[in-house]
């Protein structure tokens, strides 16, 4: 390990895209989009700082800060700390982020005492860390549900053992090249309705969520933290209500993204019984970001994802004709889902885990 002088400081979140501490904030988000590019070997996950910032703009309902390590002033780092608004959780959740020449120079292990000390001093006993896994020769760690592997030898790997974490998921990034095939689409969306039977509807909309269904899609984001597979991370309940999602909307209005939504609608009780989202940017050069996806676990079994998913692919299609790529990410041993996108056209694109540790506060 080399020595390079650094420092560590916290960023202020820029109240506006033009204002004090925004030129930092730019530099931060910058170091994320190096660093995921080299991990992934395509810059198709970047996203400007302008479409990022929205999500800093609600700490009441998703607290989070934003460290940065600075050498000779420049920024070469960041660590990002999340939790959620209940004191009462035990949980936190840990990004840890260096460019790749400033690395093993102790500025990743300086990030991760910092962020350490934040939820040792809130009692947050348990933290998580979703960390991006290149492809590598040499052995392979797998997590207990037996599904999917990381290069044991990987750097981040050892890193992350060597800091008493444990892998518990394999997370799959897949990409879809636009436009879908519109007979493909067609016969998916022709087929899953049939599935699903004269109980279902599909209901899609632009942006802010219609009133009528605040109540609904707060009731889907909460569930969205339970129903899906989370191995042995035990994620914890992260509670919506229809007071966060209206300030949620209101903060991603400031951005330059569009939200597509589809909604499956059961017609008996007259609730939404599940949700896909995508995330549209305003550049048709970078990708779509395919969001939350859920069917409530007592909806399943009618192929309402595929009803779903095919749905809002059309509405893009419809909408945003320009665009070129959806990403995607799900854990490696949601079949269901995997094979859901794979017959609509996904490809992987890369891999990351999801590692666990129970810190003795």
């Amino acid at each position: 390990m080399g020595t390079t002088a650094f420092t560590i400081d916290e960023l202020t979140i820029p109240s506006e895209t033009s204002g004090p501490g925004w030129n930092d904030f730019a530099a931060a988000i910058e170091v994320r989009n190096r660093v995921e590019a080299h991990a992934y070997g395509t810059a198709v996950l970047n996203q400007t700082a302008e479409e990022l910032w929205p999500a800093w703009l609600t700490p009441e309902h998703s607290p989070r800060r934003l460290f940065v390590a600075r050498v000779g002033g420049d920024i070469v780092g960041r660590g990002v700390y999340e939790t959620l608004a209940d004191p009462e959780s035990e949980f936190a959740w840990f990004t840890v982020e260096v460019l790749p020449q400033h690395r093993t120079h102790g500025i990743g292990g300086a990030l991760t005492a910092r962020l350490d000390a934040l939820a040792d001093a809130a009692g947050r006993s348990i933290r998580i860390v979703y960390a991006m896994s290149p492809e590598g020769p040499g052995p392979r760690l797998a997590p207990p549900t037996g599904f999917g592997s990381v290069p044991a030898d990987n750097p981040e790997v050892r890193f992350l053992l060597r800091h008493g974490y444990t892998l518990e998921q394999v997370e799959r990034g897949s990409a879809l090249v636009l436009p879908v095939d519109p007979h493909l689409l067609n016969r998916h969306l022709e087929e899953a309705q049939a599935r699903a039977g004269g109980d279902y509807a599909v209901l899609t909309w632009t942006g802010r969520t219609p009133e009528r269904w605040l109540d609904d899609l707060a009731r889907l984001y909460t569930r969205m933290s339970t129903d899906a597979p989370s191995a042995g991370l035990e994620e914890p309940e992260d509670v919506w209500t229809v007071e966060r999602l209206r300030s949620e909307q209101d903060a991603a209005a400031a951005g330059p993204r569009a939200t597509l939504v589809a909604a499956a609608l059961h017609r008996p009780s007259g609730r939404l019984a599940g949700f896909t989202e995508l995330s549209v940017p305003a550049d048709p050069l970078r990708a779509v970001e395919q969001e939350d996806t859920l069917v409530l676990r007592e909806h399943r079994g009618h192929r309402l994802g595929m009803l779903l998913k095919a749905a809002n692919l059309r509405q893009l299609a419809l909408t945003h004709p320009e665009q070129t790529m959806v990403t995607t990410f799900n854990a490696e041993e949601n079949r269901y889902m995997l094979n859901v996108n794979e017959a609509l056209g996904f490809v992987p694109l890369g891999y990351e885990g999801a590692w666990r540790r129970v810190s003795a506060l």
